[in-house]
């Protein structure tokens, strides 16, 4: 009998431990990171909220946000629904990154220069649509 509750107590002690590292943890480290993210928003900042809308930050108030969706559009967003802010200097350098990855991808496999015809013939067929 005695045996019997120590393992079930082990048991419980064991789902609860889990519980704390794969779903409490994680979520709560989230949670410092999001408001540190919008504590650290400022005038100038790409953002992305919380619908998919991209936009420029104008004003930064207590509890809200100014957003520059398009040149005469501007929208007041909660804090709250800022999903992420986007880095500048990190949109400008990822695609160059990716693009020489393909790049040295395609040079393995002996297909060197495929890449930039590809994305060059992309816009050239766009407009070939738009005039028909």
């Amino acid at each position: 009998m005695q045996g019997q509750m120590t393992t079930t107590i082990i048991t419980f002690v064991l789902i609860i431990l889990i519980f704390y590292f794969l779903i409490i943890r994680p979520q709560k480290k989230r949670d410092k990171e999001t408001k540190a993210m919008l504590a650290a928003m400022k005038k100038g900042d790409r953002v992305v909220t919380i619908g998919g809308i991209h936009g420029t930050i104008i004003t930064v108030k207590d509890q809200t946000v100014v957003v520059k969706v398009d040149d005469s559009a501007r929208i007041e967003f909660s804090k709250s629904a800022i999903s992420t802010v986007v880095n500048k200097d990190a949109a400008k350098t990822a695609p160059k990154k990716v693009e020489a990855k393909a790049e040295e991808k395609a040079e393995e496999k002996g297909e060197a220069g495929s890449i930039g015809v590809k994305t060059e013939a992309a816009p050239a067929e766009e407009t070939e649509k738009k005039d028909e």
